[in-house]
């Protein structure tokens, strides 16, 4: 609250724009309630907004709930409209809160001093047009977002910008304030939980946490940990981004061969790759070849068979379950079939991979074609995504093909021996 408060010698705000990410339940709307007292008690015009109707709905009970337990009286003391989706709370010194849900055209024509974003990850470009220019004629203005970070399904772009903006030091009067974890991070380290919330132990409890852990350890590190993953689903993979990636010499490697086998969903060719660790901890991915699923699993059996592999995670309808078969045959470590689930997981674990760099490959030409020339696809109907060509004559599945092995290997945690000292 002090930095939000904070006034320079002219007593303006000295952050016009204040942002701040919190894991749920953590009660960052009671930082807004805060900010909206004080803004009723100094006669300021607020409009509050959020995604959903529910949301704004909840805001305007939660400040007149608060309001009612001081001891002031709806209708003597404050005025207040329960109209759902128009409610509003007015004090008689010209203090005025109104509560709306968002929309492209919301607040077009109305003044204000102080402009609230509730579940600022689903503040679009286009609301954001709408609504910044109704505090323009204000002589204090500013604007506060609250939210989490985003994930795959988040519609919103302004929330990423003003923090990308403000960590990179390329903002004026702007603040911004965030619990998180830098990386994806063992969702079961318990100190990792008090460190990006700021509630534990006083809202929320350890059982709660402990409760909310699953299968998808992307989702849990993003709404508990308060991870930034950088989603944008209009993007592709640039020529730039992935030979950032590339090494010159062959790393020094650790460990054995992960392997990736994808079947295409046009059931034309299938794809072989693997991964395996580096001395540095990063992860070497190589493609081993893309042939015609006419020609059989013989050369995929053939080159399991004689490297030294821990995993083998297969994956297209047309041919997972007869490979699975011809594995079992040759004496082969069942395969790992992976569920949609574990698909998108493996997706967002590569793109993550490409921004914090823990990535690396031998400047392949065909891998490097198919990747630096694909598009995002929908996968489910949750959020997640997968990759497309964005080139008729390239098969994806070059790539999924990588991206499982690199996945597997990622996921792999090594068995650490046991020392007894006497």
């Amino acid at each position: 609250m002090e930095p939000i408060l904070a006034v320079n010698e002219d007593g303006l705000w000295v952050h016009m724009e204040f942002g701040y990410s919190v894991p749920r339940q953590n009660g960052k709307n009671e930082i807004v309630a805060m900010r909206e007292l004080y803004a009723l008690n100094q006669g300021e015009r607020v409009l509050h907004t959020a995604h959903r109707t529910s949301t704004s709905k909840s805001a305007f009970d939660r400040l007149l709930g608060i309001l009612e337990e001081t001891g002031l009286e709806n209708q003597v003391d404050f005025t207040s409209i329960r109209a759902r989706g128009m409610e509003k709370i007015e004090f008689p010194n010209g203090g005025q809160i109104d509560f709306r849900t968002r929309s492209s055209t919301g607040g077009l024509g109305e003044s204000f001093d102080l402009l609230v974003i509730d579940e600022a990850q689903e503040y679009t470009d286009d609301q954001r047009s709408a609504l910044m220019y109704t505090i323009a004629a204000s002589e204090n203005p500013q604007t506060l977002y609250c939210g989490t970070p985003p994930t795959p399904i988040s519609s919103g772009t302004v929330f990423t910008g003003l923090r990308t903006r403000a960590l990179n030091r390329e903002t004026e009067d702007t603040g911004w304030a965030e619990w998180s974890v830098d990386t994806q991070s063992d969702i079961r380290d318990r100190e990792l939980w008090y460190k990006t919330n700021p509630s534990l132990g006083l809202r929320i409890n350890e059982r709660n946490i402990q409760t909310e852990i699953s299968e998808d350890e992307i989702d849990f590190n993003i709404q508990r940990l308060g991870l930034w993953l950088q989603y944008n689903q209009k993007s592709v993979i640039s020529e730039d981004e992935w030979d950032s990636l590339k090494v010159d010499v062959l790393p020094e490697l650790k460990g054995k061969l992960f392997a990736g086998v994808k079947y295409g969903r046009d059931g034309t060719n299938v794809a072989l790759s693997i991964a395996v660790k580096t001395k540095e901890n990063d992860v070497f991915v190589e493609t081993i070849d893309c042939q015609s699923i006419r020609n059989g699993n013989d050369w995929i059996i053939d080159f399991l068979r004689k490297a030294d592999v821990q995993e083998v995670v297969v994956d297209g309808a047309n041919g997972q379950s007869l490979l699975a078969e011809e594995m079992e045959d040759f004496g082969l470590k069942e395969p790992l079939l992976p569920t949609v689930k574990e698909i998108i997981n493996a997706n967002a674990k590569f793109e993550q991979a490409l921004y914090q760099q823990t990535l690396v490959h031998n400047g392949q030409p065909s891998l490097r074609e198919v990747v630096t020339n694909s598009d995002k696809r929908n996968i489910g109907s949750s959020g997640g995504f997968g990759y497309t060509s964005q080139v008729e004559e390239h098969d994806v599945v070059l790539m999924d093909s990588m991206i499982l092995a690199y996945w597997s290997c990622s996921n792999h945690k090594e068995v650490k021996k046991q020392r007894i000292i006497y």
